[in-house]
């Protein structure tokens, strides 16, 4: 048995989807198979210039625009114009993501950086979106976490890192903080009763381009420990399927979850991820929402 494929993806024709960060790594992947199965692919990306290499990779009806999730006024200023463009949106994959090593780092609007841009940007846009979304028939989030999301803690008192810094620890709260997010969506339609589905999925250990850049501050060690992780890991073909089985099979339901299957959920086949307690406590879902509703001025569900 080979588990699931992207064979198995459905035809995507008349479908609208947005992929963010989707010039590199699992977001290129992402959109090339979406797109590849007939779906209209919007790449979200902060530069355009890359944007518009990877769409000629892609081929395909592909559209490239710019979105820095670093940014609440470019979060802002994308979804003015796309909402225009594209009343109805049937997919958004909230892909893209930030690893940082280094020294903290602050986003324009203040935020640390990697909590900006992975969780609290994709709030924004995930709002600011969401008539687009229900305008449309069977629409899907999917948001991106990962494993290391299960040994991280959100501290509500320090969300922003500010006290003892560590990039490592940073990165994991932000993914816990992106995986309570995509929970507590889940339950917020559910309870309104909108038909959009919130699916989440992790990559497991992959191959992408964030691994080398997240260790450039350490120069030529960061380069060697780099390179060295990357023998560990799978290929990003493979990272990108629990991510397109969320977007794409037919009869997910919210709130489910898929990573890899192998060695502690770091490779291997597409099965249902495990989330850890506190990404399923309803508890931090509502709190870490009037923190995210607060931080970025933008209210739904």
């Amino acid at each position: 048995m080979t588990g699931w494929t992207t064979d198995r993806i459905p035809d995507q024709r008349g479908r609208t989807a947005v992929v963010t960060g989707a010039n590199s790594g699992l977001g290129l992947v992402t959109a090339t198979e979406l797109a590849r199965h007939g779906a209209h692919v919007v790449l979200a990306v902060r530069d355009t210039a890359a944007g518009t290499d990877a769409a000629r990779r892609i081929g395909g009806d592909v559209e490239v625009r710019e979105l820095d999730l670093a940014s609440l006024a470019s979060v802002r200023a994308f979804v003015a114009k796309l909402a225009a463009d594209h009343p109805a949106i049937d997919l958004l994959v909230n892909n893209a993501g930030m690893v940082l090593l280094g020294p903290r780092r602050t986003s324009s609007d203040g935020f640390e950086l990697q909590l900006g841009t992975n969780m609290l940007g994709h709030f924004a846009l995930t709002g600011l979106l969401l008539d687009n979304l229900a305008a449309a028939r069977e629409a899907r989030v999917v948001s991106l976490s990962s494993i290391t999301h299960k040994n991280a803690h959100l501290d509500f008192d320090d969300l922003m890192f500010e006290r003892d810094y560590r990039a490592a620890a940073a990165y994991g709260r932000s993914k816990l903080a992106t995986t309570v997010f995509g929970v507590e969506l889940a339950r917020r339609l559910h309870a309104a009763g909108s038909p959009i589905v919130s699916t989440l999925a992790h990559p497991g250990l992959t191959r992408t381009n964030l691994t080398p850049r997240a260790w450039s501050h350490r120069g030529r060690l960061g380069q060697a420990i780099a390179w060295a992780g990357l023998l560990a890991t799978q290929p990003v073909e493979q990272g990108a399927l629990p991510q397109l089985r969320a977007a794409t099979e037919p009869g997910v339901r919210s709130g489910q979850f898929f990573g890899p299957s192998g060695l502690w959920e770091t490779r291997g086949r597409v099965t249902e991820a495990r989330l850890s307690r506190e990404a399923a406590d309803p508890a931090v879902g509502k709190r870490l929402w009037a923190a995210a509703e607060k931080l970025t001025g933008v209210s739904y569900l």
